[in-house]
C-alpha cells in the first residue's frame, strides 16, 4: 500500500470520526463541511483506483 493510499484512508477515517462527533453535538455546519470533505476524498480515491469500502 502506497503512502498516497494510506494518507487518503487516514484522512477519511478522521473525517468520518469528526462527522460522527459533529452530528452528536448538533454542529450542522461542521457536519456539512466534513461530508463535503468525505465526498472529495472518496472521489479522489476513485480517480486513482484506490478501493474503499462502501
Amino acid at each position: 500500500m502506497g503512502e498516497f493510499t494510506t494518507t487518503i484512508e487516514r484522512r477519511l477515517d478522521q473525517a468520518y470520526q469528526g462527522l460522527r462527533e459533529a452530528r452528536s453535538t448538533g454542529d450542522d455546519y461542521l457536519a456539512d463541511t466534513l461530508t463535503a470533505e468525505i465526498e472529495d476524498l472518496r472521489r479522489l480515491a476513485d480517480d486513482h483506483g484506490i478501493p474503499l469500502p462502501c
